[in-house]
């Protein structure tokens, strides 16, 4: 979809057109999904915290202002919901502990690095994503995995272009540092 025709989309469903909603649930629901899933590890609760970041933008669509870029302003509800999700995990006993990318879900059902990893190359870049500082894991999804331009990740975190650049910087050397020391 191209940044114009996501911008018609977007200011359709401001004014409430229920189609360009599912437009858009149809093309951002697979990478934030994919996103919320790396950050927290869990599949359950990535989809609890996927289906509140649709309703929020149900709910503030209306009033959000024209220029909003819907793609980043996503990104950034859902980032925003999982720290919050997280701060009350801790409270409640550490439900966030970091799944292992060969592991199951409780259910049985593959985790979302089964999901997402079809090769064995694939899994190896997980493993290694997973070992990363949650800082790092954020900047490098939103830009190499979700293709997020640098201002649309700054956005998304936050922080001025610069200091998304030196993150950046840092999370790709320590990626590259867990993908060549073996697992501790």
């Amino acid at each position: 979809m191209s940044p114009g025709e996501e911008h018609a989309l977007f200011l359709r469903l401001r004014r409430g057109e229920a189609e360009a909603f599912d437009a858009l649930y149809a093309h951002y629901r697979p990478r934030l999904f994919g996103f919320l899933a790396r950050l927290c590890g869990r599949r359950d609760v990535a989809e609890d915290l996927l289906q509140e970041t649709w309703l929020r933008l149900a709910r503030a669509a209306p009033g959000l202002a024209e220029d909003s870029r819907v793609g980043a302003w996503l990104f950034a509800v859902a980032r925003n919901l999982f720290y919050s999700e997280r701060r009350r995990a801790v409270w409640e006993r550490g439900r966030f502990l970091p799944a292992l990318p060969d592991e199951r879900t409780a259910d049985g059902a593959p985790s979302p690095f089964d999901l997402t990893s079809a090769s064995e190359t694939e899994r190896t870049l997980e493993r290694a994503l997973t070992r990363l500082p949650l800082e790092a894991r954020e900047v490098l999804l939103l830009v190499a995995v979700e293709r997020l331009t640098p201002a649309e990740a700054a956005e998304v975190l936050g922080v001025k272009p610069e200091a998304l650049r030196q993150r950046l910087s840092r999370a790709r050397a320590a990626l590259g540092q867990a993908l060549i020391e073996p697992r501790r």
